[in-house]
């Protein structure tokens, strides 16, 4: 973890700090889990939906996000209770699919608020129950948990934020030291909390040219993580996450686990810091 002072250091190890969207990654192991004992079909349509439960993994399923509304952002900067989901929904035209489903891709944190929704139908459990019995409990983690109110974050490293709802990720905002989260992934790119046949399925990529960069030359998405277009196992796979006050790195490459907390206002991209250390092929599972 990189601490105020820029610098990598071990008080990640049992601090709690915001997993922001590698939460995703959690709810996918859990909705795989699902369907592997046949709870689901993945690729049976969601009950009165146009879309199948891996496109929603896969945002490919045409829902909209709201990371592009004004308003939002400024009620969460003002320190504001979330909206109920059905403003939300209305305020994003959730009910006007942007592409056919299985065609385009964008990016969806309502598409993943689906996939919550179908864990805990499916499950028929609550969201914090679910994952503790499908994901956190399996992989041993002694600090992950689902925050819901800020009582929540009482103990929770916010970074530069402070007096922020976690409700405000509507899909559920995962909390958890930075080891458990490094040791989450290497578990599942090891195999250890899916079978094989659901890793290759999870791993497979959709190319997305249109966000390349110096940083991401070959970018793609799979299902809850960010990988390679080409030869994706030969490159870092995970999954990255921000919000107000802090940002983080999850990633793995061949056996080996690197995990970057970062305040805001350090000035650090945690990614850049992450694929330096998996490029260099460090034999460090995690990095704090």
């Amino acid at each position: 973890m990189i601490g105020s002072d820029g610098k990598i250091n071990s008080f990640g190890i049992t601090t709690s700090v915001p997993w922001w969207s590698f939460t995703k990654t959690a709810l996918a192991i859990a909705l795989l889990r699902l369907s592997e004992v046949g709870r689901l079909n993945l690729d049976e349509a969601v009950a009165g939906r146009p879309f199948t439960p891996a496109q929603l993994l896969r945002h490919e399923a045409g829902l909209p996000d709201y990371g592009a509304l004004a308003a939002y952002h400024v009620d969460v900067a003002a320190g504001r209770s979330p909206w109920p989901i059905e403003k939300l929904m209305a305020a994003v035209e959730a009910d006007r699919l942007r592409d056919e489903p299985g065609h385009g891709w964008a990016y969806s944190n309502i598409g993943y608020w689906w996939v919550a929704r179908l864990i805990e139908q499916v499950s028929d459990r609550p969201l914090e129950e679910a994952l503790t019995d499908l994901v956190f409990g399996p992989a041993e983690l002694t600090t992950a948990r689902l925050a819901t109110v800020p009582a929540d974050l009482a103990h929770v490293s916010m970074g530069d934020a402070s007096g922020y709802h976690p409700g405000w990720v509507y899909h559920g905002l995962v909390v958890g030291s930075v080891i458990d989260a490094a040791w989450l992934l290497r578990l599942l790119l090891r195999g250890s909390l899916v079978n094989e046949r659901t890793l290759s399925r999870m791993r497979e990529p959709r190319a997305l040219p249109q966000f390349r960069s110096d940083l991401y030359p070959d970018p793609a998405y799979a299902m809850g993580l960010m990988l390679r277009a080409t030869n994706p196992l030969d490159h870092p796979i995970g999954h990255t996450g921000g919000g107000p006050g802090s940002q983080i790195a999850v990633y793995g490459r061949r056996g080996v686990t690197c995990a970057v907390w970062v305040s805001s206002a350090v000035g650090i991209d945690p990614v850049t810091e992450v694929f330096q250390t998996l490029g260099n092929g460090g034999n460090r599972e995690t990095v704090a």
